[in-house]
C-alpha cells in the first residue's frame, strides 16, 4: 500500500511539474514569437515576405537590409541614448532626494504632500498633454531636448519616490546617526548610506526609467520638429507613412532600435532580479 501511494505521489508531482513547465514554455513562446517574426522578416525581400511571411530560408538571407535600416534609423539612436540617459539620471537623482526627505523626516504638510503625490499616480499622463504643450510653447521650449528631459524627470517622480521611500525608511537609523556624529551632511549620508544599501532597487528603477524614456513617443512626436532631433520611436513612426514599404529594411530598423534595450537587460538582469526579489521580501 505504501509503495502504491508513493508511486502515485511521484506521478502526481511529475504531472504537476510537466504542467508548470508547459505553461512556462507557452508563455515564453508567446513573448519571443514577435521578436522571431521581426528578425526573420529583417533578412527578407518583399517577395520573400509575401511568399513566406513567417518562415526563414537560410540559403537566401539579405543582411544588407540592416545597412539600409541603419541608414534610416541610425541618426536617431544617439538622440535616443542621450534623452534616455539624461532623463534616467535626473529622475533618480531627484527621486532619491525626495525619498530621503519623505522617509526620514517629519515636517508640516508631509501627509498632504504625500497624499497629493499618490493622487498623481492615478492621473493618466495624456490628460495633461494639452496644458503641457501650451506651457512648453509659452516657455519657448518646443523643438528642444530640455522640454523632453525636464518633463521626463517630473513624470518619473511619483513611481520612483513611492518605491524608494520604503527602502529609505527600512535603512537602520543608527547608520544615519553615526554619520551625523562624524559630521556627514545630508548629501554625504545619501551618497555613503542610501545609495550603497539600496543599489539593487536603484538599478531596477534605472532600468525601468531607461526603457520608459527610450520608448517615449507621444511627447517627442508633438514637441520636436527638426528631423535631426527625432528619437528612435518617432523616427520609426515616420516610416509607417510610406506608401510602398520595404519590409526587410523596416524590420531591420526596428531590430536595431530594440537592440540597445536587449543588451541593457542582459547586462543588468541580475540587478533587476535582485531588486525585485528584495521588494518581495520586504513586503
Amino acid at each position: 500500500m505504501e509503495t502504491g501511494a508513493t508511486g502515485s505521489s511521484v506521478t502526481q508531482r511529475r504531472t504537476t511539474e510537466l504542467i508548470k513547465h508547459t505553461f512556462v514554455l507557452l508563455v515564453l513562446a508567446a513573448a519571443f514569437y514577435p521578436l522571431y517574426v521581426m528578425v526573420s522578416i529583417s533578412f527578407k525581400t518583399n517577395k520573400q515576405f509575401y511568399q513566406n511571411p513567417y518562415g526563414v530560408d537560410l540559403r537566401e538571407l539579405h543582411p544588407e537590409n540592416y545597412r539600409e535600416g541603419w541608414a534610416t534609423i541610425g541618426q536617431s539612436i544617439p538622440n535616443t541614448v542621450f534623452l534616455a540617459v539624461t532623463t534616467t539620471a535626473g529622475t533618480l537623482a531627484v527621486a532619491v532626494l525626495a525619498a530621503y526627505v519623505f522617509g526620514r523626516y517629519r515636517f508640516p504638510g508631509k501627509a498632504f504632500f504625500w497624499s497629493a503625490l499618490m493622487v498623481l499616480m492615478l492621473m493618466p499622463g495624456v490628460a495633461n498633454l494639452i496644458p503641457l504643450f501650451t506651457l512648453l510653447r509659452e516657455l519657448n521650449l518646443l523643438n528642444t531636448y530640455t522640454a523632453l528631459v525636464v518633463t521626463g524627470i517630473a513624470a518619473g517622480q511619483v513611481f520612483n519616490v513611492y518605491i524608494l521611500r520604503s527602502y529609505v525608511e527600512e535603512t537602520p537609523e543608527s547608520l544615519f546617526e553615526a554619520a551625523e556624529m562624524d559630521g556627514a551632511g545630508h548629501l554625504r549620508q545619501i551618497w555613503e548610506i542610501v545609495l550603497p544599501m539600496n543599489g539593487s532597487i536603484l538599478a531596477t528603477l534605472a532600468c525601468l526609467s531607461f526603457v520608459g524614456a527610450w520608448n517615449n513617443f507621444l511627447l517627442p512626436l508633438l514637441v520636436l520638429r527638426d528631423p535631426g532631433k527625432l528619437p528612435a520611436a518617432v523616427a520609426l513612426f515616420r516610416l509607417e507613412g510610406a506608401y510602398v514599404r520595404d519590409w526587410g529594411p523596416t524590420m531591420a530598423a526596428y531590430a536595431i532600435s530594440a537592440a540597445p534595450l536587449v543588451i541593457l537587460f542582459l547586462f543588468t538582469m541580475r540587478f533587476f532580479v535582485r531588486g525585485v526579489g528584495a521588494g518581495a521580501l520586504k513586503e
